[in-house]
């Protein structure tokens, strides 16, 4: 079976040189062959008049379609760059043609539409002729092939939620053993026994015991302070986790791709199929 997009190429147009340049760049480092790719155009082009004969055998060989290619002539002409991508193959066709969209390459038919508003009639009869088909803001695809087809994929997101554990810190408690000075005032009391000697002179008495043995004491106290401690417990800290459940409402965005088909072939219609998206 043969492949579609086989043998398809790729034509954009820009202003600048530059943003020729950097999309060729960028067509290198996607995987393109640099023998693939051709930028034409600057002062060599600018020069030419339009019943220039050796000018249009000049850009014979691009890959023009048939009612585009009076277009690009007259871009040429007026200073621009063509950038020609040939044979690219079917995994980077698709991307090789968003590179060069991206890059700046012009609107054709916006551009052919200010050109005829300043007086240029948009043919020529030296115009080659030839079978292609356009794709893009200013790129061109093309394909050999006798049945040929063109796939837009239709894509449409899926919206899906999930759930993934956030750990959002951690809480840790630590005891630990602070000494600190305290102090309190007691009243203590002290029994002191103190001997006094008396001197005296008198008379005894009847009623005394003398010159008999006799012993008196008296004791001594004294209070000191006595300390006690005793362990209270005042307080308790506790870590619980509490698992709670929450109904939450996600809301975005999802996108399709929407398809419009328009065919405006007419009856007497060649059998080369051309179609512009722009």
């Amino acid at each position: 079976m043969t492949d579609p997009y086989s043998n398809r190429n790729l034509t954009a147009f820009f202003d600048e040189r530059d943003d020729a340049q950097e999309a060729v760049e960028k067509l290198r480092a996607l995987g393109i062959s640099e023998a693939s790719i051709r930028i034409t155009g600057g002062d060599e082009y600018a020069t030419a008049r339009e019943d220039d004969k050796g000018f249009w055998e000049s850009i014979a060989d691009f890959f023009f379609p048939d009612e585009d290619r009076a277009t690009y002539a007259e871009g040429l002409r007026r200073g621009g760059y063509l950038v020609t991508v040939s044979g690219v193959a079917a995994g980077l066709y698709d991307q090789a043609a968003e590179i060069l969209d991206e890059e700046g390459s012009i609107d054709l038919d916006e551009r052919a539409g200010s050109w005829r508003s300043e007086g240029w009639a948009g043919t020529s009869d030296t115009a080659a002729s030839g079978s292609s088909y356009s794709a893009g803001a200013g790129a061109t695809r093309t394909g050999s092939a006798t049945d040929e087809e063109d796939v837009i994929p239709v894509v449409e997101e899926q919206f899906r939620v999930g759930k993934r554990d956030v750990n959002l810190g951690r809480v840790r408690v630590r005891s630990y053993v602070v000494e600190e000075p305290v102090s309190e005032q007691v009243n203590l009391r002290e029994d002191r026994v103190e001997v006094e000697r008396r001197p005296v002179d008198r008379a005894l008495s009847g009623g005394e015991r003398l010159f008999t043995d006799r012993t008196i004491e008296a004791e001594e106290h004294v209070e000191e302070a006595v300390v006690s401690k005793e362990a209270r417990v005042t307080e308790e800290i506790a870590l619980r986790r509490k698992t709670d459940e929450r109904t939450e409402t996600i809301s975005d965005t999802v996108r399709r791709t929407e398809v419009e088909v328009e065919d405006d072939r007419s009856e007497d219609r060649p059998s080369e199929t051309t179609r512009r998206t722009r």
